[in-house]
């Protein structure tokens, strides 16, 4: 598996710096960090204000019906700081949880100092593993390759206990229980 685009980018950027290339690795850490951040922050707030109608819409309870939208909130109230930051150690996930946690109601102060903490440790690293990598190419990309597919792994991992427990839990809801 390939690594992420972004995460390719921002290794890039820490292996120039390492390089001798007019930029320092702490700009290239918090120009990704704020872009990354931002990007969450603003994901979230469009669906905090228009999410919520749109999933309580026709079509938006075809993608989501009311019973997953409960659980969904339920899951958001009962695990949010921990369900949050994981997720943006994880390509896919990274993107959509920040979003949901705005469908889903949880307020801006327990949604987004999570994203914010973890968006800083995941990129912290990966601008300092890069820099430290820096002389040698083939060792970065190879790093790069190997945390893309480990990434992707968990990802796919949690994608299928996901898919499990939310089939467990509508054969239950099927079945009156």
């Amino acid at each position: 598996m390939p690594p992420v685009p972004a995460d390719t980018a921002v290794a890039l950027g820490a292996f120039l710096a390492a390089r001798g290339a007019p930029i320092s690795t702490t700009a290239v850490f918090l120009v990704t960090w704020v872009a990354n951040v931002t990007s969450a922050v603003g994901m979230y707030y469009v669906a905090r204000t228009v999410g919520r109608p749109f999933v309580e819409s026709r079509t938006g309870r075809r993608l989501l019906s009311p019973r997953a939208l409960r659980a969904l909130e339920r899951a958001y109230q009962r695990h949010h700081l921990w369900g949050i930051f994981l997720s943006r150690f994880l390509p896919g996930y990274r993107a959509v949880v920040p979003p949901f946690a705005g469908i889903a109601g949880l307020g801006a102060s327990r949604a987004l100092p999570p994203v914010v903490l973890a968006s800083g440790l995941y990129y912290g690293l990966l601008v300092f593993l890069a820099h430290r990598i820096g002389a040698n190419w083939d060792s970065l990309t190879r790093v790069l390759r190997q945390l893309g597919w480990w990434l992707g792994a968990i990802a796919a991992v949690a994608t299928v206990l996901l898919v499990w427990a939310l089939a467990r839990w509508r054969r239950r809801q099927n079945d009156g229980g």
